[in-house]
């Protein structure tokens, strides 16, 4: 079973930065995307951002556009979500997922990469908390 690894979470105030990293099990695991969710309090997990290796197309959610980047470092395969001008309301855990398929079908129709259906690896999550 393949298990990435988050670390680089923490406590901040308001208005730091932090940055996540995402590794995967080794040299040879090349995932064809990778994607960063978090789960909220109370809330269900949700997209965050994903990057695709080979094409380099990256999307992110509305709620972090502007403030966080995702990169990707193909020598380490590593995965970085650089967040800046922290919230209170980006705290969450926050999880790193990625998949080798180019490609995932359910009932006929592509599944998007903002979606957690999309990915069959998975990390434990690292905690990040965000004080006002």
């Amino acid at each position: 079973q393949v298990q990435l690894g988050e670390s680089g979470g923490g406590l901040v105030q308001a208005g730091d930065s932090l940055r996540l990293s995402c590794a995967g099990p080794g040299r040879a695991f090349n995932p064809f995307v990778t994607g960063w969710f978090r789960r909220r309090p109370g809330r269900e997990r949700e997209f965050v951002a994903f990057i695709r290796s080979g094409s380099g197309v990256i999307r992110y959610s509305d709620s972090v556009k502007g403030r966080f980047t995702i990169s990707r470092d193909a020598a380490e395969n590593t995965v970085y979500l650089q967040m800046n001008s922290l919230k209170p309301e980006d705290t969450a855990v926050y999880y790193c997922a990625a998949d080798g398929r180019t490609g995932v079908f359910r009932l006929g129709r592509r599944v998007d990469s903002d979606s957690e259906a999309r990915y069959t690896y998975w990390g434990q999550g690292t905690q990040v908390t965000v004080s006002s």
